[in-house]
């Protein structure tokens, strides 16, 4: 049996509060104590696409335990997958569905590919 974490922060609203903490949870090194408690976030470590040393997109587990019910794909109270861009929390369908548009967007790519190749190649475009 795992033993629960908890971890105890401060807020500017309700002093210091203690709750249960994820096993995927990377800890809350950038809490600051001026934050409120419908702030407090567990981020999970970071899954990045990263081409050429810039960050294409990156996307990690999220939740926000206190969240108040609100605009819809920003995170709340069940633990979701924060992407950015485009700065939007996912449940598993979106996930699946953003996905499944990245495999389109990938053979896009290699279509812009195959024209430019055509292309440098002497073919049509020049």
């Amino acid at each position: 049996m795992t033993e629960s974490r908890t971890i105890t922060l401060p807020t500017e609203d309700h002093g210091s509060v203690t709750l249960p903490e994820p096993t995927w949870c990377v800890g809350h090194a950038d809490h600051r104590p001026d934050t409120y408690r419908a702030d407090i976030l567990h981020k999970g470590p970071d899954v990045t696409l990263t081409f050429r040393a810039a960050e294409v997109i990156t996307a990690c587990l999220a939740q926000s335990p206190f969240a108040t019910p609100g605009t819809p794909s920003l995170g709340g109270r069940t633990v979701g997958v924060s992407v950015y861009p485009p700065g939007r929390t996912l449940a598993p369908v979106g996930l699946y569905e953003l996905a499944s548009f990245l495999d389109s967007y990938a053979d896009r790519l290699r279509d812009l590919a195959d024209q430019l190749t055509s292309i440098l190649a002497g073919g049509e475009g020049q």
